[in-house]
Order: structure tokens, then sequence, then C-alpha cells
């Protein structure tokens, strides 16, 4: 590594311990100034649910993209405005998350019930562990006292996402950047359990692999087969894949035994395990061998990351609409 490289990871973890002393608090935060609060979002949620059976990973992916980029402060909910250049548009998310309208709504239904209590970065915590219990995962205590951002930040949202084709040294950097260690990082992407992928994800790995012009070999035969019938080369990027084929729309440990199978359908995923010599493999194999194992370091990891220096106290504020900061 750089010495360059060095300082900034350096300089990142500071900051990251740094803004991570803010405190959060218990599950009883809202007991008295919105005590239906979890009743509201999920009702809110189950509802979405009913039309739309992606919805759950996809707000549990929000909860994840908001987090990685400058801490879980509702910032990748804001629309672009005269002063804010949303992070909607930065490549990792273009075209890729989705859920805003649910927030929306469970955002109405909360300003009708308790106006102007709970924030937009809660709303996100809440509901990324409301889907994954719904989806039949654990289930966790969710910390709250999170405060919305007053901007986005769209330039560390391309610089500080993990992306789908990057290598596992890469991989690692950008969770350690953010204070979270490789089982943090194996554990996860197993939310990769539920949800799909567009075929832009995977076309590097099936058609120009490491820039040439073959295919990923840690790809199963079968596997490689059926994605390139379901993306062929500069078919339509925009078709939709299962991360997880063995079961699409539900939290378990699937996506790890897939990734010992050859069946992971990103390249960061499979980099996992085979990546050679790599520690992040016998974790995936302990989850694959253990649902029970994975769901508990799952819970240890999404509090960890939920808690990635949030504003409190006096700092931002309360969103009345999530899309956009009060007054404007």
């Amino acid at each position: 590594m750089s010495r360059s490289l060095f300082l900034a990871l350096g300089l990142s973890l500071v900051l990251f311990f740094q803004g991570s002393q803010a405190e959060l608090y218990a599950s009883s935060y809202y007991e008295n100034t919105c005590p239906n609060l979890e009743d509201i979002v999920t009702d809110v949620i189950k509802q979405a649910w009913y039309y739309d059976a992606r919805i759950l990973a996809s707000l549990t992916r929000l909860h994840f993209h908001d987090c990685f980029v400058h801490g879980c402060d509702g910032s990748v909910l804001l629309d672009n405005s005269e002063t804010i250049k949303s992070e909607k548009y930065a490549k990792p998310n273009y075209n890729s998350l989705r859920g805003f309208d649910v927030v929306d709504d469970i955002k109405t239904a909360l300003e009708n019930a308790c106006p102007g209590v709970v924030s937009c970065a809660d709303i996100l915590t809440l509901a990324a562990e409301i889907s994954v219990v719904l989806a039949g995962g654990p289930s966790w205590k969710v910390t709250y006292g999170r405060r919305d951002s007053l901007t986005a930040y769209p330039d560390e949202a391309e610089a500080k996402l993990p992306g789908a084709n990057e290598d596992l040294s890469i991989l690692k950097y950008k969770f350690s950047a953010v204070g979270l260690s490789e089982a943090d990082l194996v554990a996860l992407s197993g939310a990769h359990t539920f949800g799909r992928a567009q075929c832009k994800s995977i076309t590097e790995r099936l058609y120009n692999y490491h820039g040439g012009s073959g295919y990923d070999p840690s790809l199963s035969y079968i596997t490689l087969y059926i994605l390139q019938q379901r993306c062929p080369l500069y078919g339509d990027e925009t078709v939709l894949n299962d991360l997880d084929h063995t079961t699409p729309d539900y939290f378990d440990n699937k996506y790890y035994t897939n990734l010992q199978a050859g069946e992971g359908l990103l390249y960061s995923d499979q980099e996992l395990l085979s990546t050679y010599g790599s520690s992040t493999a016998s974790i995936v194999n302990d989850f694959a061998s253990s649902q029970d194992k994975f769901f508990e370091s799952f819970v240890e990891s999404i509090i960890k990351m939920g808690e990635i220096s949030p504003l409190t106290g006096s700092d931002g504020e309360i969103r009345k609409v999530c899309r956009k900061v009060n007054g404007s």
C-alpha cells in the first residue's frame, strides 16, 4: 500500500471513530413521542410488499447505501435541488436504488401520527430490520436518535460504495474505511440472499473478465450458461437476475452455499470465497454450514453499520419530507 493511500485510510478511520462517538438510544427512544412507530412502519412495508416482492431487499439496501456515505444520516434520500446534488445519480445508485416511494409513504404516515419526531435516517434503519424479519431473517433491537443531514454527498457515493466488480482487496479497504471488519464484510454481503441485480452488474464477468474477452472461471458452467442466456452480450442491461437463485425472496444462508457451488451472481460476492488464501473463505464456509451463526453475525454487523457516524443532538434536523431539507 502506498504511503498516500495508507494516510488516507488512517484519516478516514480517525474520522469514523470520532463521528461514531455520537450517542444513540435504546429501542424505547420513541416510546412516549411516537409509541406506534414500529406498527406504523410495519403496516406500510407490508402493504408495499403485497404488490412488490423485491421491496424488502430494496429497503435493506437503502440503509446500507445510506450508512456507507457520510454515515447513517438519510442523505441518500435527498433529491436534486438548487443547492443539493443528489446521491441518487451517483453511478452505484443510478437506476439501481429503489424504494424511495415507500419511504415517502412511511414518512407521511409517521408525520400524521407524530409530526416532526422520527428522522428519515431512523426510518431507514427500522425499515431494514422489519424487512429482514418479514423475509424470514433475524430480528434485532434497533437503536434510535439519528438526525437527518442538510445535504447530500454524491462524490462520496461514487468513491465509497462497494462495487459489483471490485476485487476483495478493494472491498476490504472500503469496509475498513468505515470501521467494519472482514467478518462484517462477509456477514453484510449475506443480505444478497434476497433481491435482484441487473445484467449490467454481471456482463463484465460473463464476457470481459479482467478486461479480456473471456469469462470468470470461478463461475460454474451451468451458472455461466444460464446467465449468458439471460444477459447476452449487447443485450438489455436492465434485465433482472436473482442474487440468490435458490430462495430469491427469503432471508437465509443459501447465499453462502451458492458461493460454494460457484453460483454467486456478482463478482464481488464470489470473491469472498474464491480469492486464494483469503480469510473470508473460512467465514463463508462457516455461514454456509450454520444459518444460526450467519444470523448472529449479521445482526452484530448491521447494528454496527447502523451506528456509523450518525448525526445526533442538535446536528442536522428532523426532515418533514425525506426528499428535501426543511424550508426548501
